[in-house]
Order: C-alpha cells, then sequence, then structure tokens
C-alpha cells in the first residue's frame, strides 16, 4: 500500500488512519506525507489512550515546538470525524469490521470531493490449509469468514466510490513446529466465527490438533499456512448533476407545437 502512495498526485492535507494501532503505519504516511495532518481513529477507549501516547512528540523533537512535520492526532471511532479529509487509510483491519458497507458509507462521507481511500484485509484464502484441516474432522470453523475482494469492490461502489481498484496476493508463512504455529496465531486474538465450537477442548483434543498440523510440513521441514491479503483503493467523484423532472407530452400537443413551431421545453 506504501509503495502506491506515490503514484497518487493528490497531497492529503487532512488524512485518517483507521485502527492505528494495528495498522503500524506511522512511519510509513509520515514519510509519504510529511505535511499532512493525520488523525489515528481508534475503536476503543483503551487503543485511543495508547495511540494518543504514540502521537505525542518527545521533549526534544523539533515537531513539538514547531508545530510541523506531520502532526498527529487520535479520536475514537464513534465521534465525529474531522470534514473534508483527503485520505482514509485503513491497514489490515477490514476483516474485523462486522459491518463493511456501512464503514464505506462512512469513509464516503468522511472524504471531500477528489480524496481516496486505501484499504487491506485478509481475504478468504487466508488460513485455507486449517480450515480444511477442520472440516474435514468435523471440528466447526476455526476462523470467521473473509469476504472476497470482488464483493468489497461492489461495496465500494454502491457506497458511492468510483473506480475501485481491487487486488490480491498470497502469502505463505512457515513456523518450525505445529506448537510455534499455534504460539503465533494466538496472538491475533481467539477465533471470532459465529459457527465455533463452544466450551473448552480438551488436552487430547490438542494432542490430535498437533498431529494434524504435522502433515502440513513441506519439503523444507517447515509448518506451512496461506495467507491472503486484499487490497482496495477508490475515489470519491464529484456529485452528479441532478436531472430534471421528466415532461409529459400528448402526441395531439407534440402535433400542435410542430404545427406552431413550437418546442416541448
Amino acid at each position: 500500500m506504501a509503495e502506491r502512495l506515490a503514484l497518487i498526485r493528490l497531497k492529503p492535507a487532512l488524512l485518517l488512519d483507521w485502527w492505528g494501532h494495528g495498522g503500524a503505519s506511522a512511519a510509513l504516511l509520515q514519510q509519504a506525507h510529511p505535511q499532512a495532518r493525520r488523525v489515528v481513529v481508534e475503536p476503543t477507549p483503551a487503543l485511543l489512550a495508547r495511540s494518543l501516547q504514540a502521537t505525542r512528540a518527545p521533549w526534544w523533537s523539533a515537531r513539538r515546538w514547531a508545530g510541523g512535520g506531520g502532526p498527529a492526532d487520535a479520536q475514537l471511532e464513534a465521534a465525529p470525524l474531522p470534514p473534508a479529509a483527503q485520505m482514509v487509510w485503513a491497514n489490515m483491519m477490514l476483516h474485523a469490521v462486522a459491518d463493511p458497507p456501512a464503514l464505506f458509507a462512512r469513509w464516503h462521507h468522511a472524504l471531500d470531493v477528489d480524496g481516496f481511500v486505501m484499504f487491506s484485509c485478509l481475504g478468504p484464502g487466508t488460513l485455507r490449509e486449517l480450515r480444511t484441516l477442520y472440516q474435514r474432522l468435523g471440528w466447526g470453523v476455526p476462523t470467521q469468514s473473509f469476504i472476497d475482494m470482488h464483493d468489497l469492490g461492489d461495496m465500494l461502489v454502491h457506497a458511492g466510490f468510483a473506480d475501485p481498484v481491487m487486488d490480491q496476493e498470497v502469502l505463505s508463512l512457515r513456523w518450525s513446529s505445529p506448537q510455534a504455529l499455534l504460539d503465533e496465531l494466538r496472538t491475533l486474538g481467539g477465533n471470532a466465527a459465529p459457527g465455533r465450537t463452544a466450551g473448552l477442548r480438551t488436552p487430547r483434543w490438542r494432542e490430535r490438533l498437533l498431529a494434524e498440523l504435522e502433515r502440513l510440513r513441506g519439503a523444507d521441514g517447515k509448518v506451512a499456512l496461506s495467507v491472503e491479503v486484499a487490497y482496495g483503493h477508490a475515489f470519491k467523484a464529484a456529485p452528479r448533476a441532478q436531472l430534471a423532472e421528466a415532461t409529459t407530452v400528448t402526441l395531439d400537443e407534440m402535433r400542435a407545437m410542430v404545427r406552431s413551431g413550437r418546442r416541448a421545453d
């Protein structure tokens, strides 16, 4: 996403870094748009407090005293947004949103005309090997469902965005052991799927899971899982001119106007 910023001519004066705590994009955005005001939008008070602390420049920083160089601020997602932003940046957060169409509509409302949105999120190919394993063993689902990039593009259009561009890539992540794999997956959070198994698993089930994950070792001896990353980009176009209401003219009236040389206005 950061590499594509250089292709966009618009230099935003105000950009919204949506759920910036997870995107880890502060340095990249500062480098791409050093003079922009960056507002970090967070979903919870705890994350807001953390982001506010991160956006404060240290006492010895020249930016603290000069007031330039890309000042940053932070606010809650539920609060009113600053008006007429030129850019919404949402790195690796959309897959955790319960209602993406509603969020797209809010982004569209927050942007100025010709402003743009850039986002990335996990796609349906994420952890497909783990999902296949659970399905084969009748264990329910290990993850929530991820939205296909084409559906995300349709949602952007429905929200009023123009010229949406969607693409994706599939990464292969590798671990030295099944236990190392599970340890890292736990850092991403719990299973948010509504159809997940209720209650706690047994030690015997855990041993079975580790044994099944051993079967995912590749030729290099590593345990591998796929991660699909989808990317989206779209602009807010100028509103279309309102068409005048249609005028109904009967055939007899048309004939009379033709004979008199008048036009139907």
